[in-house]
Formats: C-alpha cells, sequence, structure tokens
C-alpha cells in the first residue's frame, strides 16, 4: 500500500493546536512537505518546530484568518508565484458559536459560511491548476458528524457543516478525472479545547460538574471513550495518500460508532 507522501506538500488549516496540528504531524511522518496556517504565530512556530523532517522535509507556516478568505488566498498565491507547489489542501476551521439556530443572528450565519465555505472555494480555485499539472491533488475537509445527524445546541454548525459537505460532492464529481479527490472526515467528540469549553458550558448550564457531562457523552459512544486528535488525524492523512486515490466524494465519521446513521 502507497502510503508515501514524499515530495507531496500540504497545505493544513487551522493547525496551530488541536485536529489541525494533529493532522500536520502524520502528513509530516509520511514525508509530505507541511505548510500550516492559522492565525497565531507563535503557535505555528511551536508545530512547525516539531513537525518530523527525517525526509529531509521543508515546513513553514502562514498566519492569516479562515474570516478574511480574500486576504488568506492572496497569501496562498504569493506563495505559489515563488514556485511553491501545493498538492494537498486540508480545510480545517474552528467551529461557529454554539446556541439554537431560531435565535441566531443572521450576521453570525454570514460569518461562518464565509469562514467554512468561501475560505475552502477560494483555496481550492488556487490550488486547482497546480493538481491538475501534476495529476494529483488531495482536499480533505474536516468538518462534523452533524453532516449526517444534526447536534441540539449547534444550530449554526449543522447549517454551515452540510454546506460543506454538499459543496465537497458537488466539486468531487467535477474534478475526479485530473486525479484529485474531494473527501469529508467527520469528527465526533474529540479531545480539543472547543470540546473543552463546549461541555464545560453545559456543566454550566446544568449546574453539575464537567465529569458528569464527560461521562454522559462517553455513555454514548460504542468505543467507550472520546476520541484522540491522532485518531481523526490518521484518517484525514490516509486520505491524502496515493493509496487512497479511489475514495472520493464521502463522508467518512471518526466517531467510536456514535452516529446513529448510516
Amino acid at each position: 500500500m502507497n502510503t508515501n507522501l514524499s515530495k507531496r506538500t500540504a497545505l493544513v488549516g487551522g493547525a496551530s493546536q488541536g485536529l489541525g496540528a494533529a493532522v500536520a504531524a502524520e502528513l509530516a511522518l509520511l514525508g509530505a512537505n507541511v505548510i500550516v496556517l492559522a492565525r497565531n504565530e507563535e503557535k505555528l512556530k511551536q508545530v512547525v518546530a516539531g513537525l518530523d523532517a527525517s525526509r529531509q522535509q521543508q515546513h513553514s507556516y502562514i498566519v492569516a484568518d479562515a474570516n478574511e478568505p480574500q486576504l488568506l488566498q492572496q497569501k496562498v498565491k504569493a506563495l505559489l508565484d515563488k514556485g511553491q507547489e501545493i498538492e494537498i489542501l486540508v480545510n480545517n476551521t474552528g467551529g461557529p458559536p454554539s446556541g439554537l439556530l431560531i435565535e441566531t443572528d443572521v450576521l453570525e450565519l454570514e460569518k461562518a459560511f464565509r469562514a467554512q465555505v468561501i475560505t475552502a472555494h477560494l483555496l481550492v480555485q488556487t490550488l486547482l491548476p497546480g493538481m491538475k499539472r501534476a495529476q494529483f491533488g488531495r482536499i480533505v475537509n474536516i468538518t462534523s458528524t452533524s453532516v449526517k445527524q444534526p447536534i441540539a445546541g449547534l444550530g449554526i454548525s449543522n447549517t454551515v457543516r452540510a454546506a460543506v459537505a454538499s459543496w465537497a460532492k458537488t466539486l468531487a464529481n467535477e474534478i475526479a478525472a485530473d486525479g484529485i479527490t474531494v473527501n469529508n472526515v467527520l469528527p465526533g467528540y474529540t479531545k480539543t479545547d472547543r470540546l473543552d469549553f463546549l461541555f464545560g458550558k453545559q456543566a454550566s448550564a446544568a449546574g453539575v460538574p464537567v465529569e458528569d457531562i464527560v461521562g454522559k457523552m462517553e455513555a454514548t459512544i460504542p468505543a467507550g471513550r472520546l476520541g484522540e486528535p491522532e485518531d481523526l488525524a490518521a484518517a484525514v492523512a490516509f486520505l491524502c495518500t496515493p493509496a487512497a486515490g479511489y475514495i472520493n466524494g464521502i463522508n467518512l465519521p471518526v466517531d467510536g460508532g456514535r452516529t446513529g446513521s448510516l
């Protein structure tokens, strides 16, 4: 099985911590040059310093905000203009605020759509010519199991993540003939700062210890535990390899079996 990503370059969003950082680490272990993207430069520097470079990879970072898609696109274009080729794109952006959809301000919906859909779309349009030249491309979107089964209290996320999934499936059909795949990976309850925040918010509202909320959630997962960022990263990394070249347009839950739908 060919999982070698040597001489390939990956751009990974939201990579200063959590899922994005774990994905960057996994891709580096497979030999890829990795460009990590996020807002916090100091954290990005730390991530780059920790990436495997045993195959003489060249790792770097871009400081940018997914809420400013045009500016982000300009920074990526500047790299391409210098001769940088990027064949792998991992779209990963922090989740929007929690809350009931009916109570959501339309500006929050617009903001989330811009960060999740518009940013991903502009990045793909920017990188697609190079992927076509290489006759190799991997686009993986880290979304949510809410694509298959909406999650109570995450109204904006449910709405926008579904839009990403539909965008990705449409795109997968349009560009597959050029050796480019587009897939979505759907993390379940995974140990991240965002999950800590959501669990803390639930615990505060219910007036119970956070441990009670964690235990309640773990009981809904057939695997009996929360996911680790590395669990998710392994799935993303595999979809980026040559071995996954015939896997296209799918929604892959990485959730310990929790999602109730097929």
